[in-house]
């Protein structure tokens, strides 16, 4: 029989602790090994209890979540999914080394407490195969936010400032990039280290409905180029990345005037939507060689299909390398089926990409 996954639920709420425990306690691949009422609580039970994975919540009176993932991570390297509001708060502790997050339940007719629970069953295992490290000591700080980034300081892989790209090249090569789990750090540390004279960029990150917005602005604030959600119909230009937004499927378009993205509703692909697989076998059918594609770190397969029709259209793809993944997935399938022209870790990716984009 598979091992169960032994977890640890962190929630200063009465009401909501109580509904993951009887929810966790009937999961047959599951095992509650106990509960913390706080921060400070759950800091002398991971010791003693050796939980597989933690489920936490960011905001608790006292030691914050934040605080006590810096606190942890170093010591015991815990997969620990956030379980949290609506709330900016997430993307603090996810750079401060969270797995992955999941937003809680309300009555919604869109997120259901059902819903909920079938998306955190799904974290939890892929949490439970993740590799957690602790952010360095050292990184460069959010403007406006304080927010502390997981990625180490990129001084000397930084492609500096311009990209001394041709005109030709920023006006006709693009770039799409696709992620999942641990995506949310991986995506920003590559976008942080390109220069803001870069061609255009299309990007899915597997993240729910509002999450998207809030990822998007938080990369402006941190990226030289322009970063922002994707509305429907948005033109693909030198300078600027569109992220896909939660919830609906987003493609690339082409007419006189140039690309376009495309954001609508539709059937998920492997399970999501948006998905990595949408996006990037669009970008195949309409740019081709024109366009270089990133696989990053994530769970299951989603995009490695997609990746493999834009090779085999002549587009440069690169895949994020095992070492450096929080879940060697997608990168792995992408690698196995032959669609990864180059493997690099998350911090010698911009270096690939730019080093392709000057050669052109």
């Amino acid at each position: 029989m598979q091992k169960k996954i032994r977890v640890l639920v962190v929630d200063d709420s009465v009401f909501f602790r109580q509904m993951l425990i009887q929810d966790i306690q009937k999961q047959a691949n599951m095992e509650l090994v106990g509960y913390a009422t706080s921060a400070f609580d759950a800091r002398s039970k991971v010791p003693a209890l050796k939980p597989d994975v933690i489920t936490m919540d960011v905001e608790m009176p006292g030691l914050s979540g934040i605080d006590f993932l810096k606190e942890l991570l170093p010591k015991y390297p815990v997969p620990v999914i956030l379980v949290s509001s609506l709330n900016l708060t997430v993307f603090d502790a996810l750079a401060a080394g969270a797995v992955d997050f999941v937003q809680k339940p309300n009555m919604g007719k869109d997120y259901s407490v059902s819903n909920f629970f079938t998306m955190l069953h799904s974290k939890i295992f892929i949490a439970s195969r993740a590799k957690v490290r602790a952010p360095q000591q050292s990184r460069p700080v959010a403007p406006s936010m304080g927010a502390v980034l997981s990625a180490t300081s990129a001084a000397s892989t930084s492609p500096g400032p311009g990209s001394g790209l041709s005109q030709n090249v920023l006006k006709t090569k693009y770039i799409a990039i696709g992620a999942s789990t641990g995506g949310t750090e991986a995506t920003l540390e590559v976008l942080r280290q390109l220069p803001g004279d870069i061609p255009g960029i299309v990007v899915t990150q597997h993240m729910p409905p509002g999450f998207t917005k809030m990822y998007a602005e938080r990369l402006d604030r941190i990226c030289k180029m322009e970063v922002r959600e994707a509305q429907n119909g948005d033109r693909i230009r030198p300078g600027l990345a569109l992220i896909a937004p939660g919830a609906l499927q987003m493609t690339v378009e082409k007419d006189v005037y140039g690309f376009y993205v495309v954001c609508k509703d539709g059937e998920k692909v492997n399970g999501h939507r948006p998905s990595v697989d949408v996006l990037f076998s669009s970008v195949a059918k309409k740019m081709g060689k024109n366009a270089v594609g990133i696989i990053m770190t994530g769970m299951g397969r989603d995009g490695a299909s997609g990746l493999l029709e834009m090779r085999n259209t002549g587009s440069f793809t690169i895949g994020q390398d095992k070492e450096s993944c929080v879940v060697y997935g997608m990168p792995m399938v992408a690698q196995d089926i032959g669609a990864v022209c180059v493997q690099a870790s998350c911090t010698n990716i911009p270096n690939v990409l730019m080093n392709h984009l000057r050669k052109l």
